[in-house]
């Protein structure tokens, strides 16, 4: 398939997925567009161990992560810059949510779902988005994520309850 076969076929699964990290329209279309750099400039040596689709998943989830640690990192040393006698008393940033598609009497609860799931590790923000948002089987979330299935059903109870005690720990979020 040549790369804009590709595109046409998954830009649309790309972007919902980073939308799922960042929960921002404009950041999610940063995410697709390097995404889709990445894919052209290592389609050549796409060893094909995998489907193209969970290699895309990789890539998608990769670049989502690395964009919030990015964006985190900057606002860090915004802040240190500013204030670098209290650093450890800044609050985190709150999530700038816009998300399409959410009803407005919604968004509050949704808001503070996807708090508590930005507060996970990686892996467990992974495996909760992968199972729980987009709806992949265990199978196919432990082969995008590169563990097998017992681990990845592990990785999900600890998930959950951390996303429990998020939850209920609001003064938190």
């Amino acid at each position: 398939m040549d790369f804009e076969g590709i595109y046409i076929e998954y830009h649309r699964l790309v972007f919902n997925l980073a939308l799922q990290y960042v929960q921002n329209i404009e950041d999610a279309e940063e995410i697709t567009q390097d995404v889709f750099l990445k894919v052209y400039k290592h389609l050549s040596t796409f060893k094909q161990q995998s489907s193209l689709k969970t290699w895309i998943y990789r890539i998608t989830i990769n670049q989502s992560l690395d964009f919030i640690k990015s964006k985190s990192n900057k606002t860090r040393r915004f802040f240190t810059a500013l204030f670098t006698d209290y650093e450890s008393t800044l609050p985190a940033e709150a999530v700038n949510f816009n998300h399409p598609g959410i009803a407005l009497e919604n968004k509050e609860a949704i808001e503070t779902i996807f708090r508590a799931i930005n507060q996970l590790a990686d892996k467990q923000k992974t495996v909760i988005i992968l199972l729980k948002i987009e709806h992949k089987s265990q199978a196919e979330a432990a082969e995008i994520m590169q563990l097998n299935v017992k681990a990845l059903e592990s990785l999900f109870q600890r998930a959950k309850k951390n996303l429990e005690i998020n939850l209920n720990t609001k003064g938190n979020l």
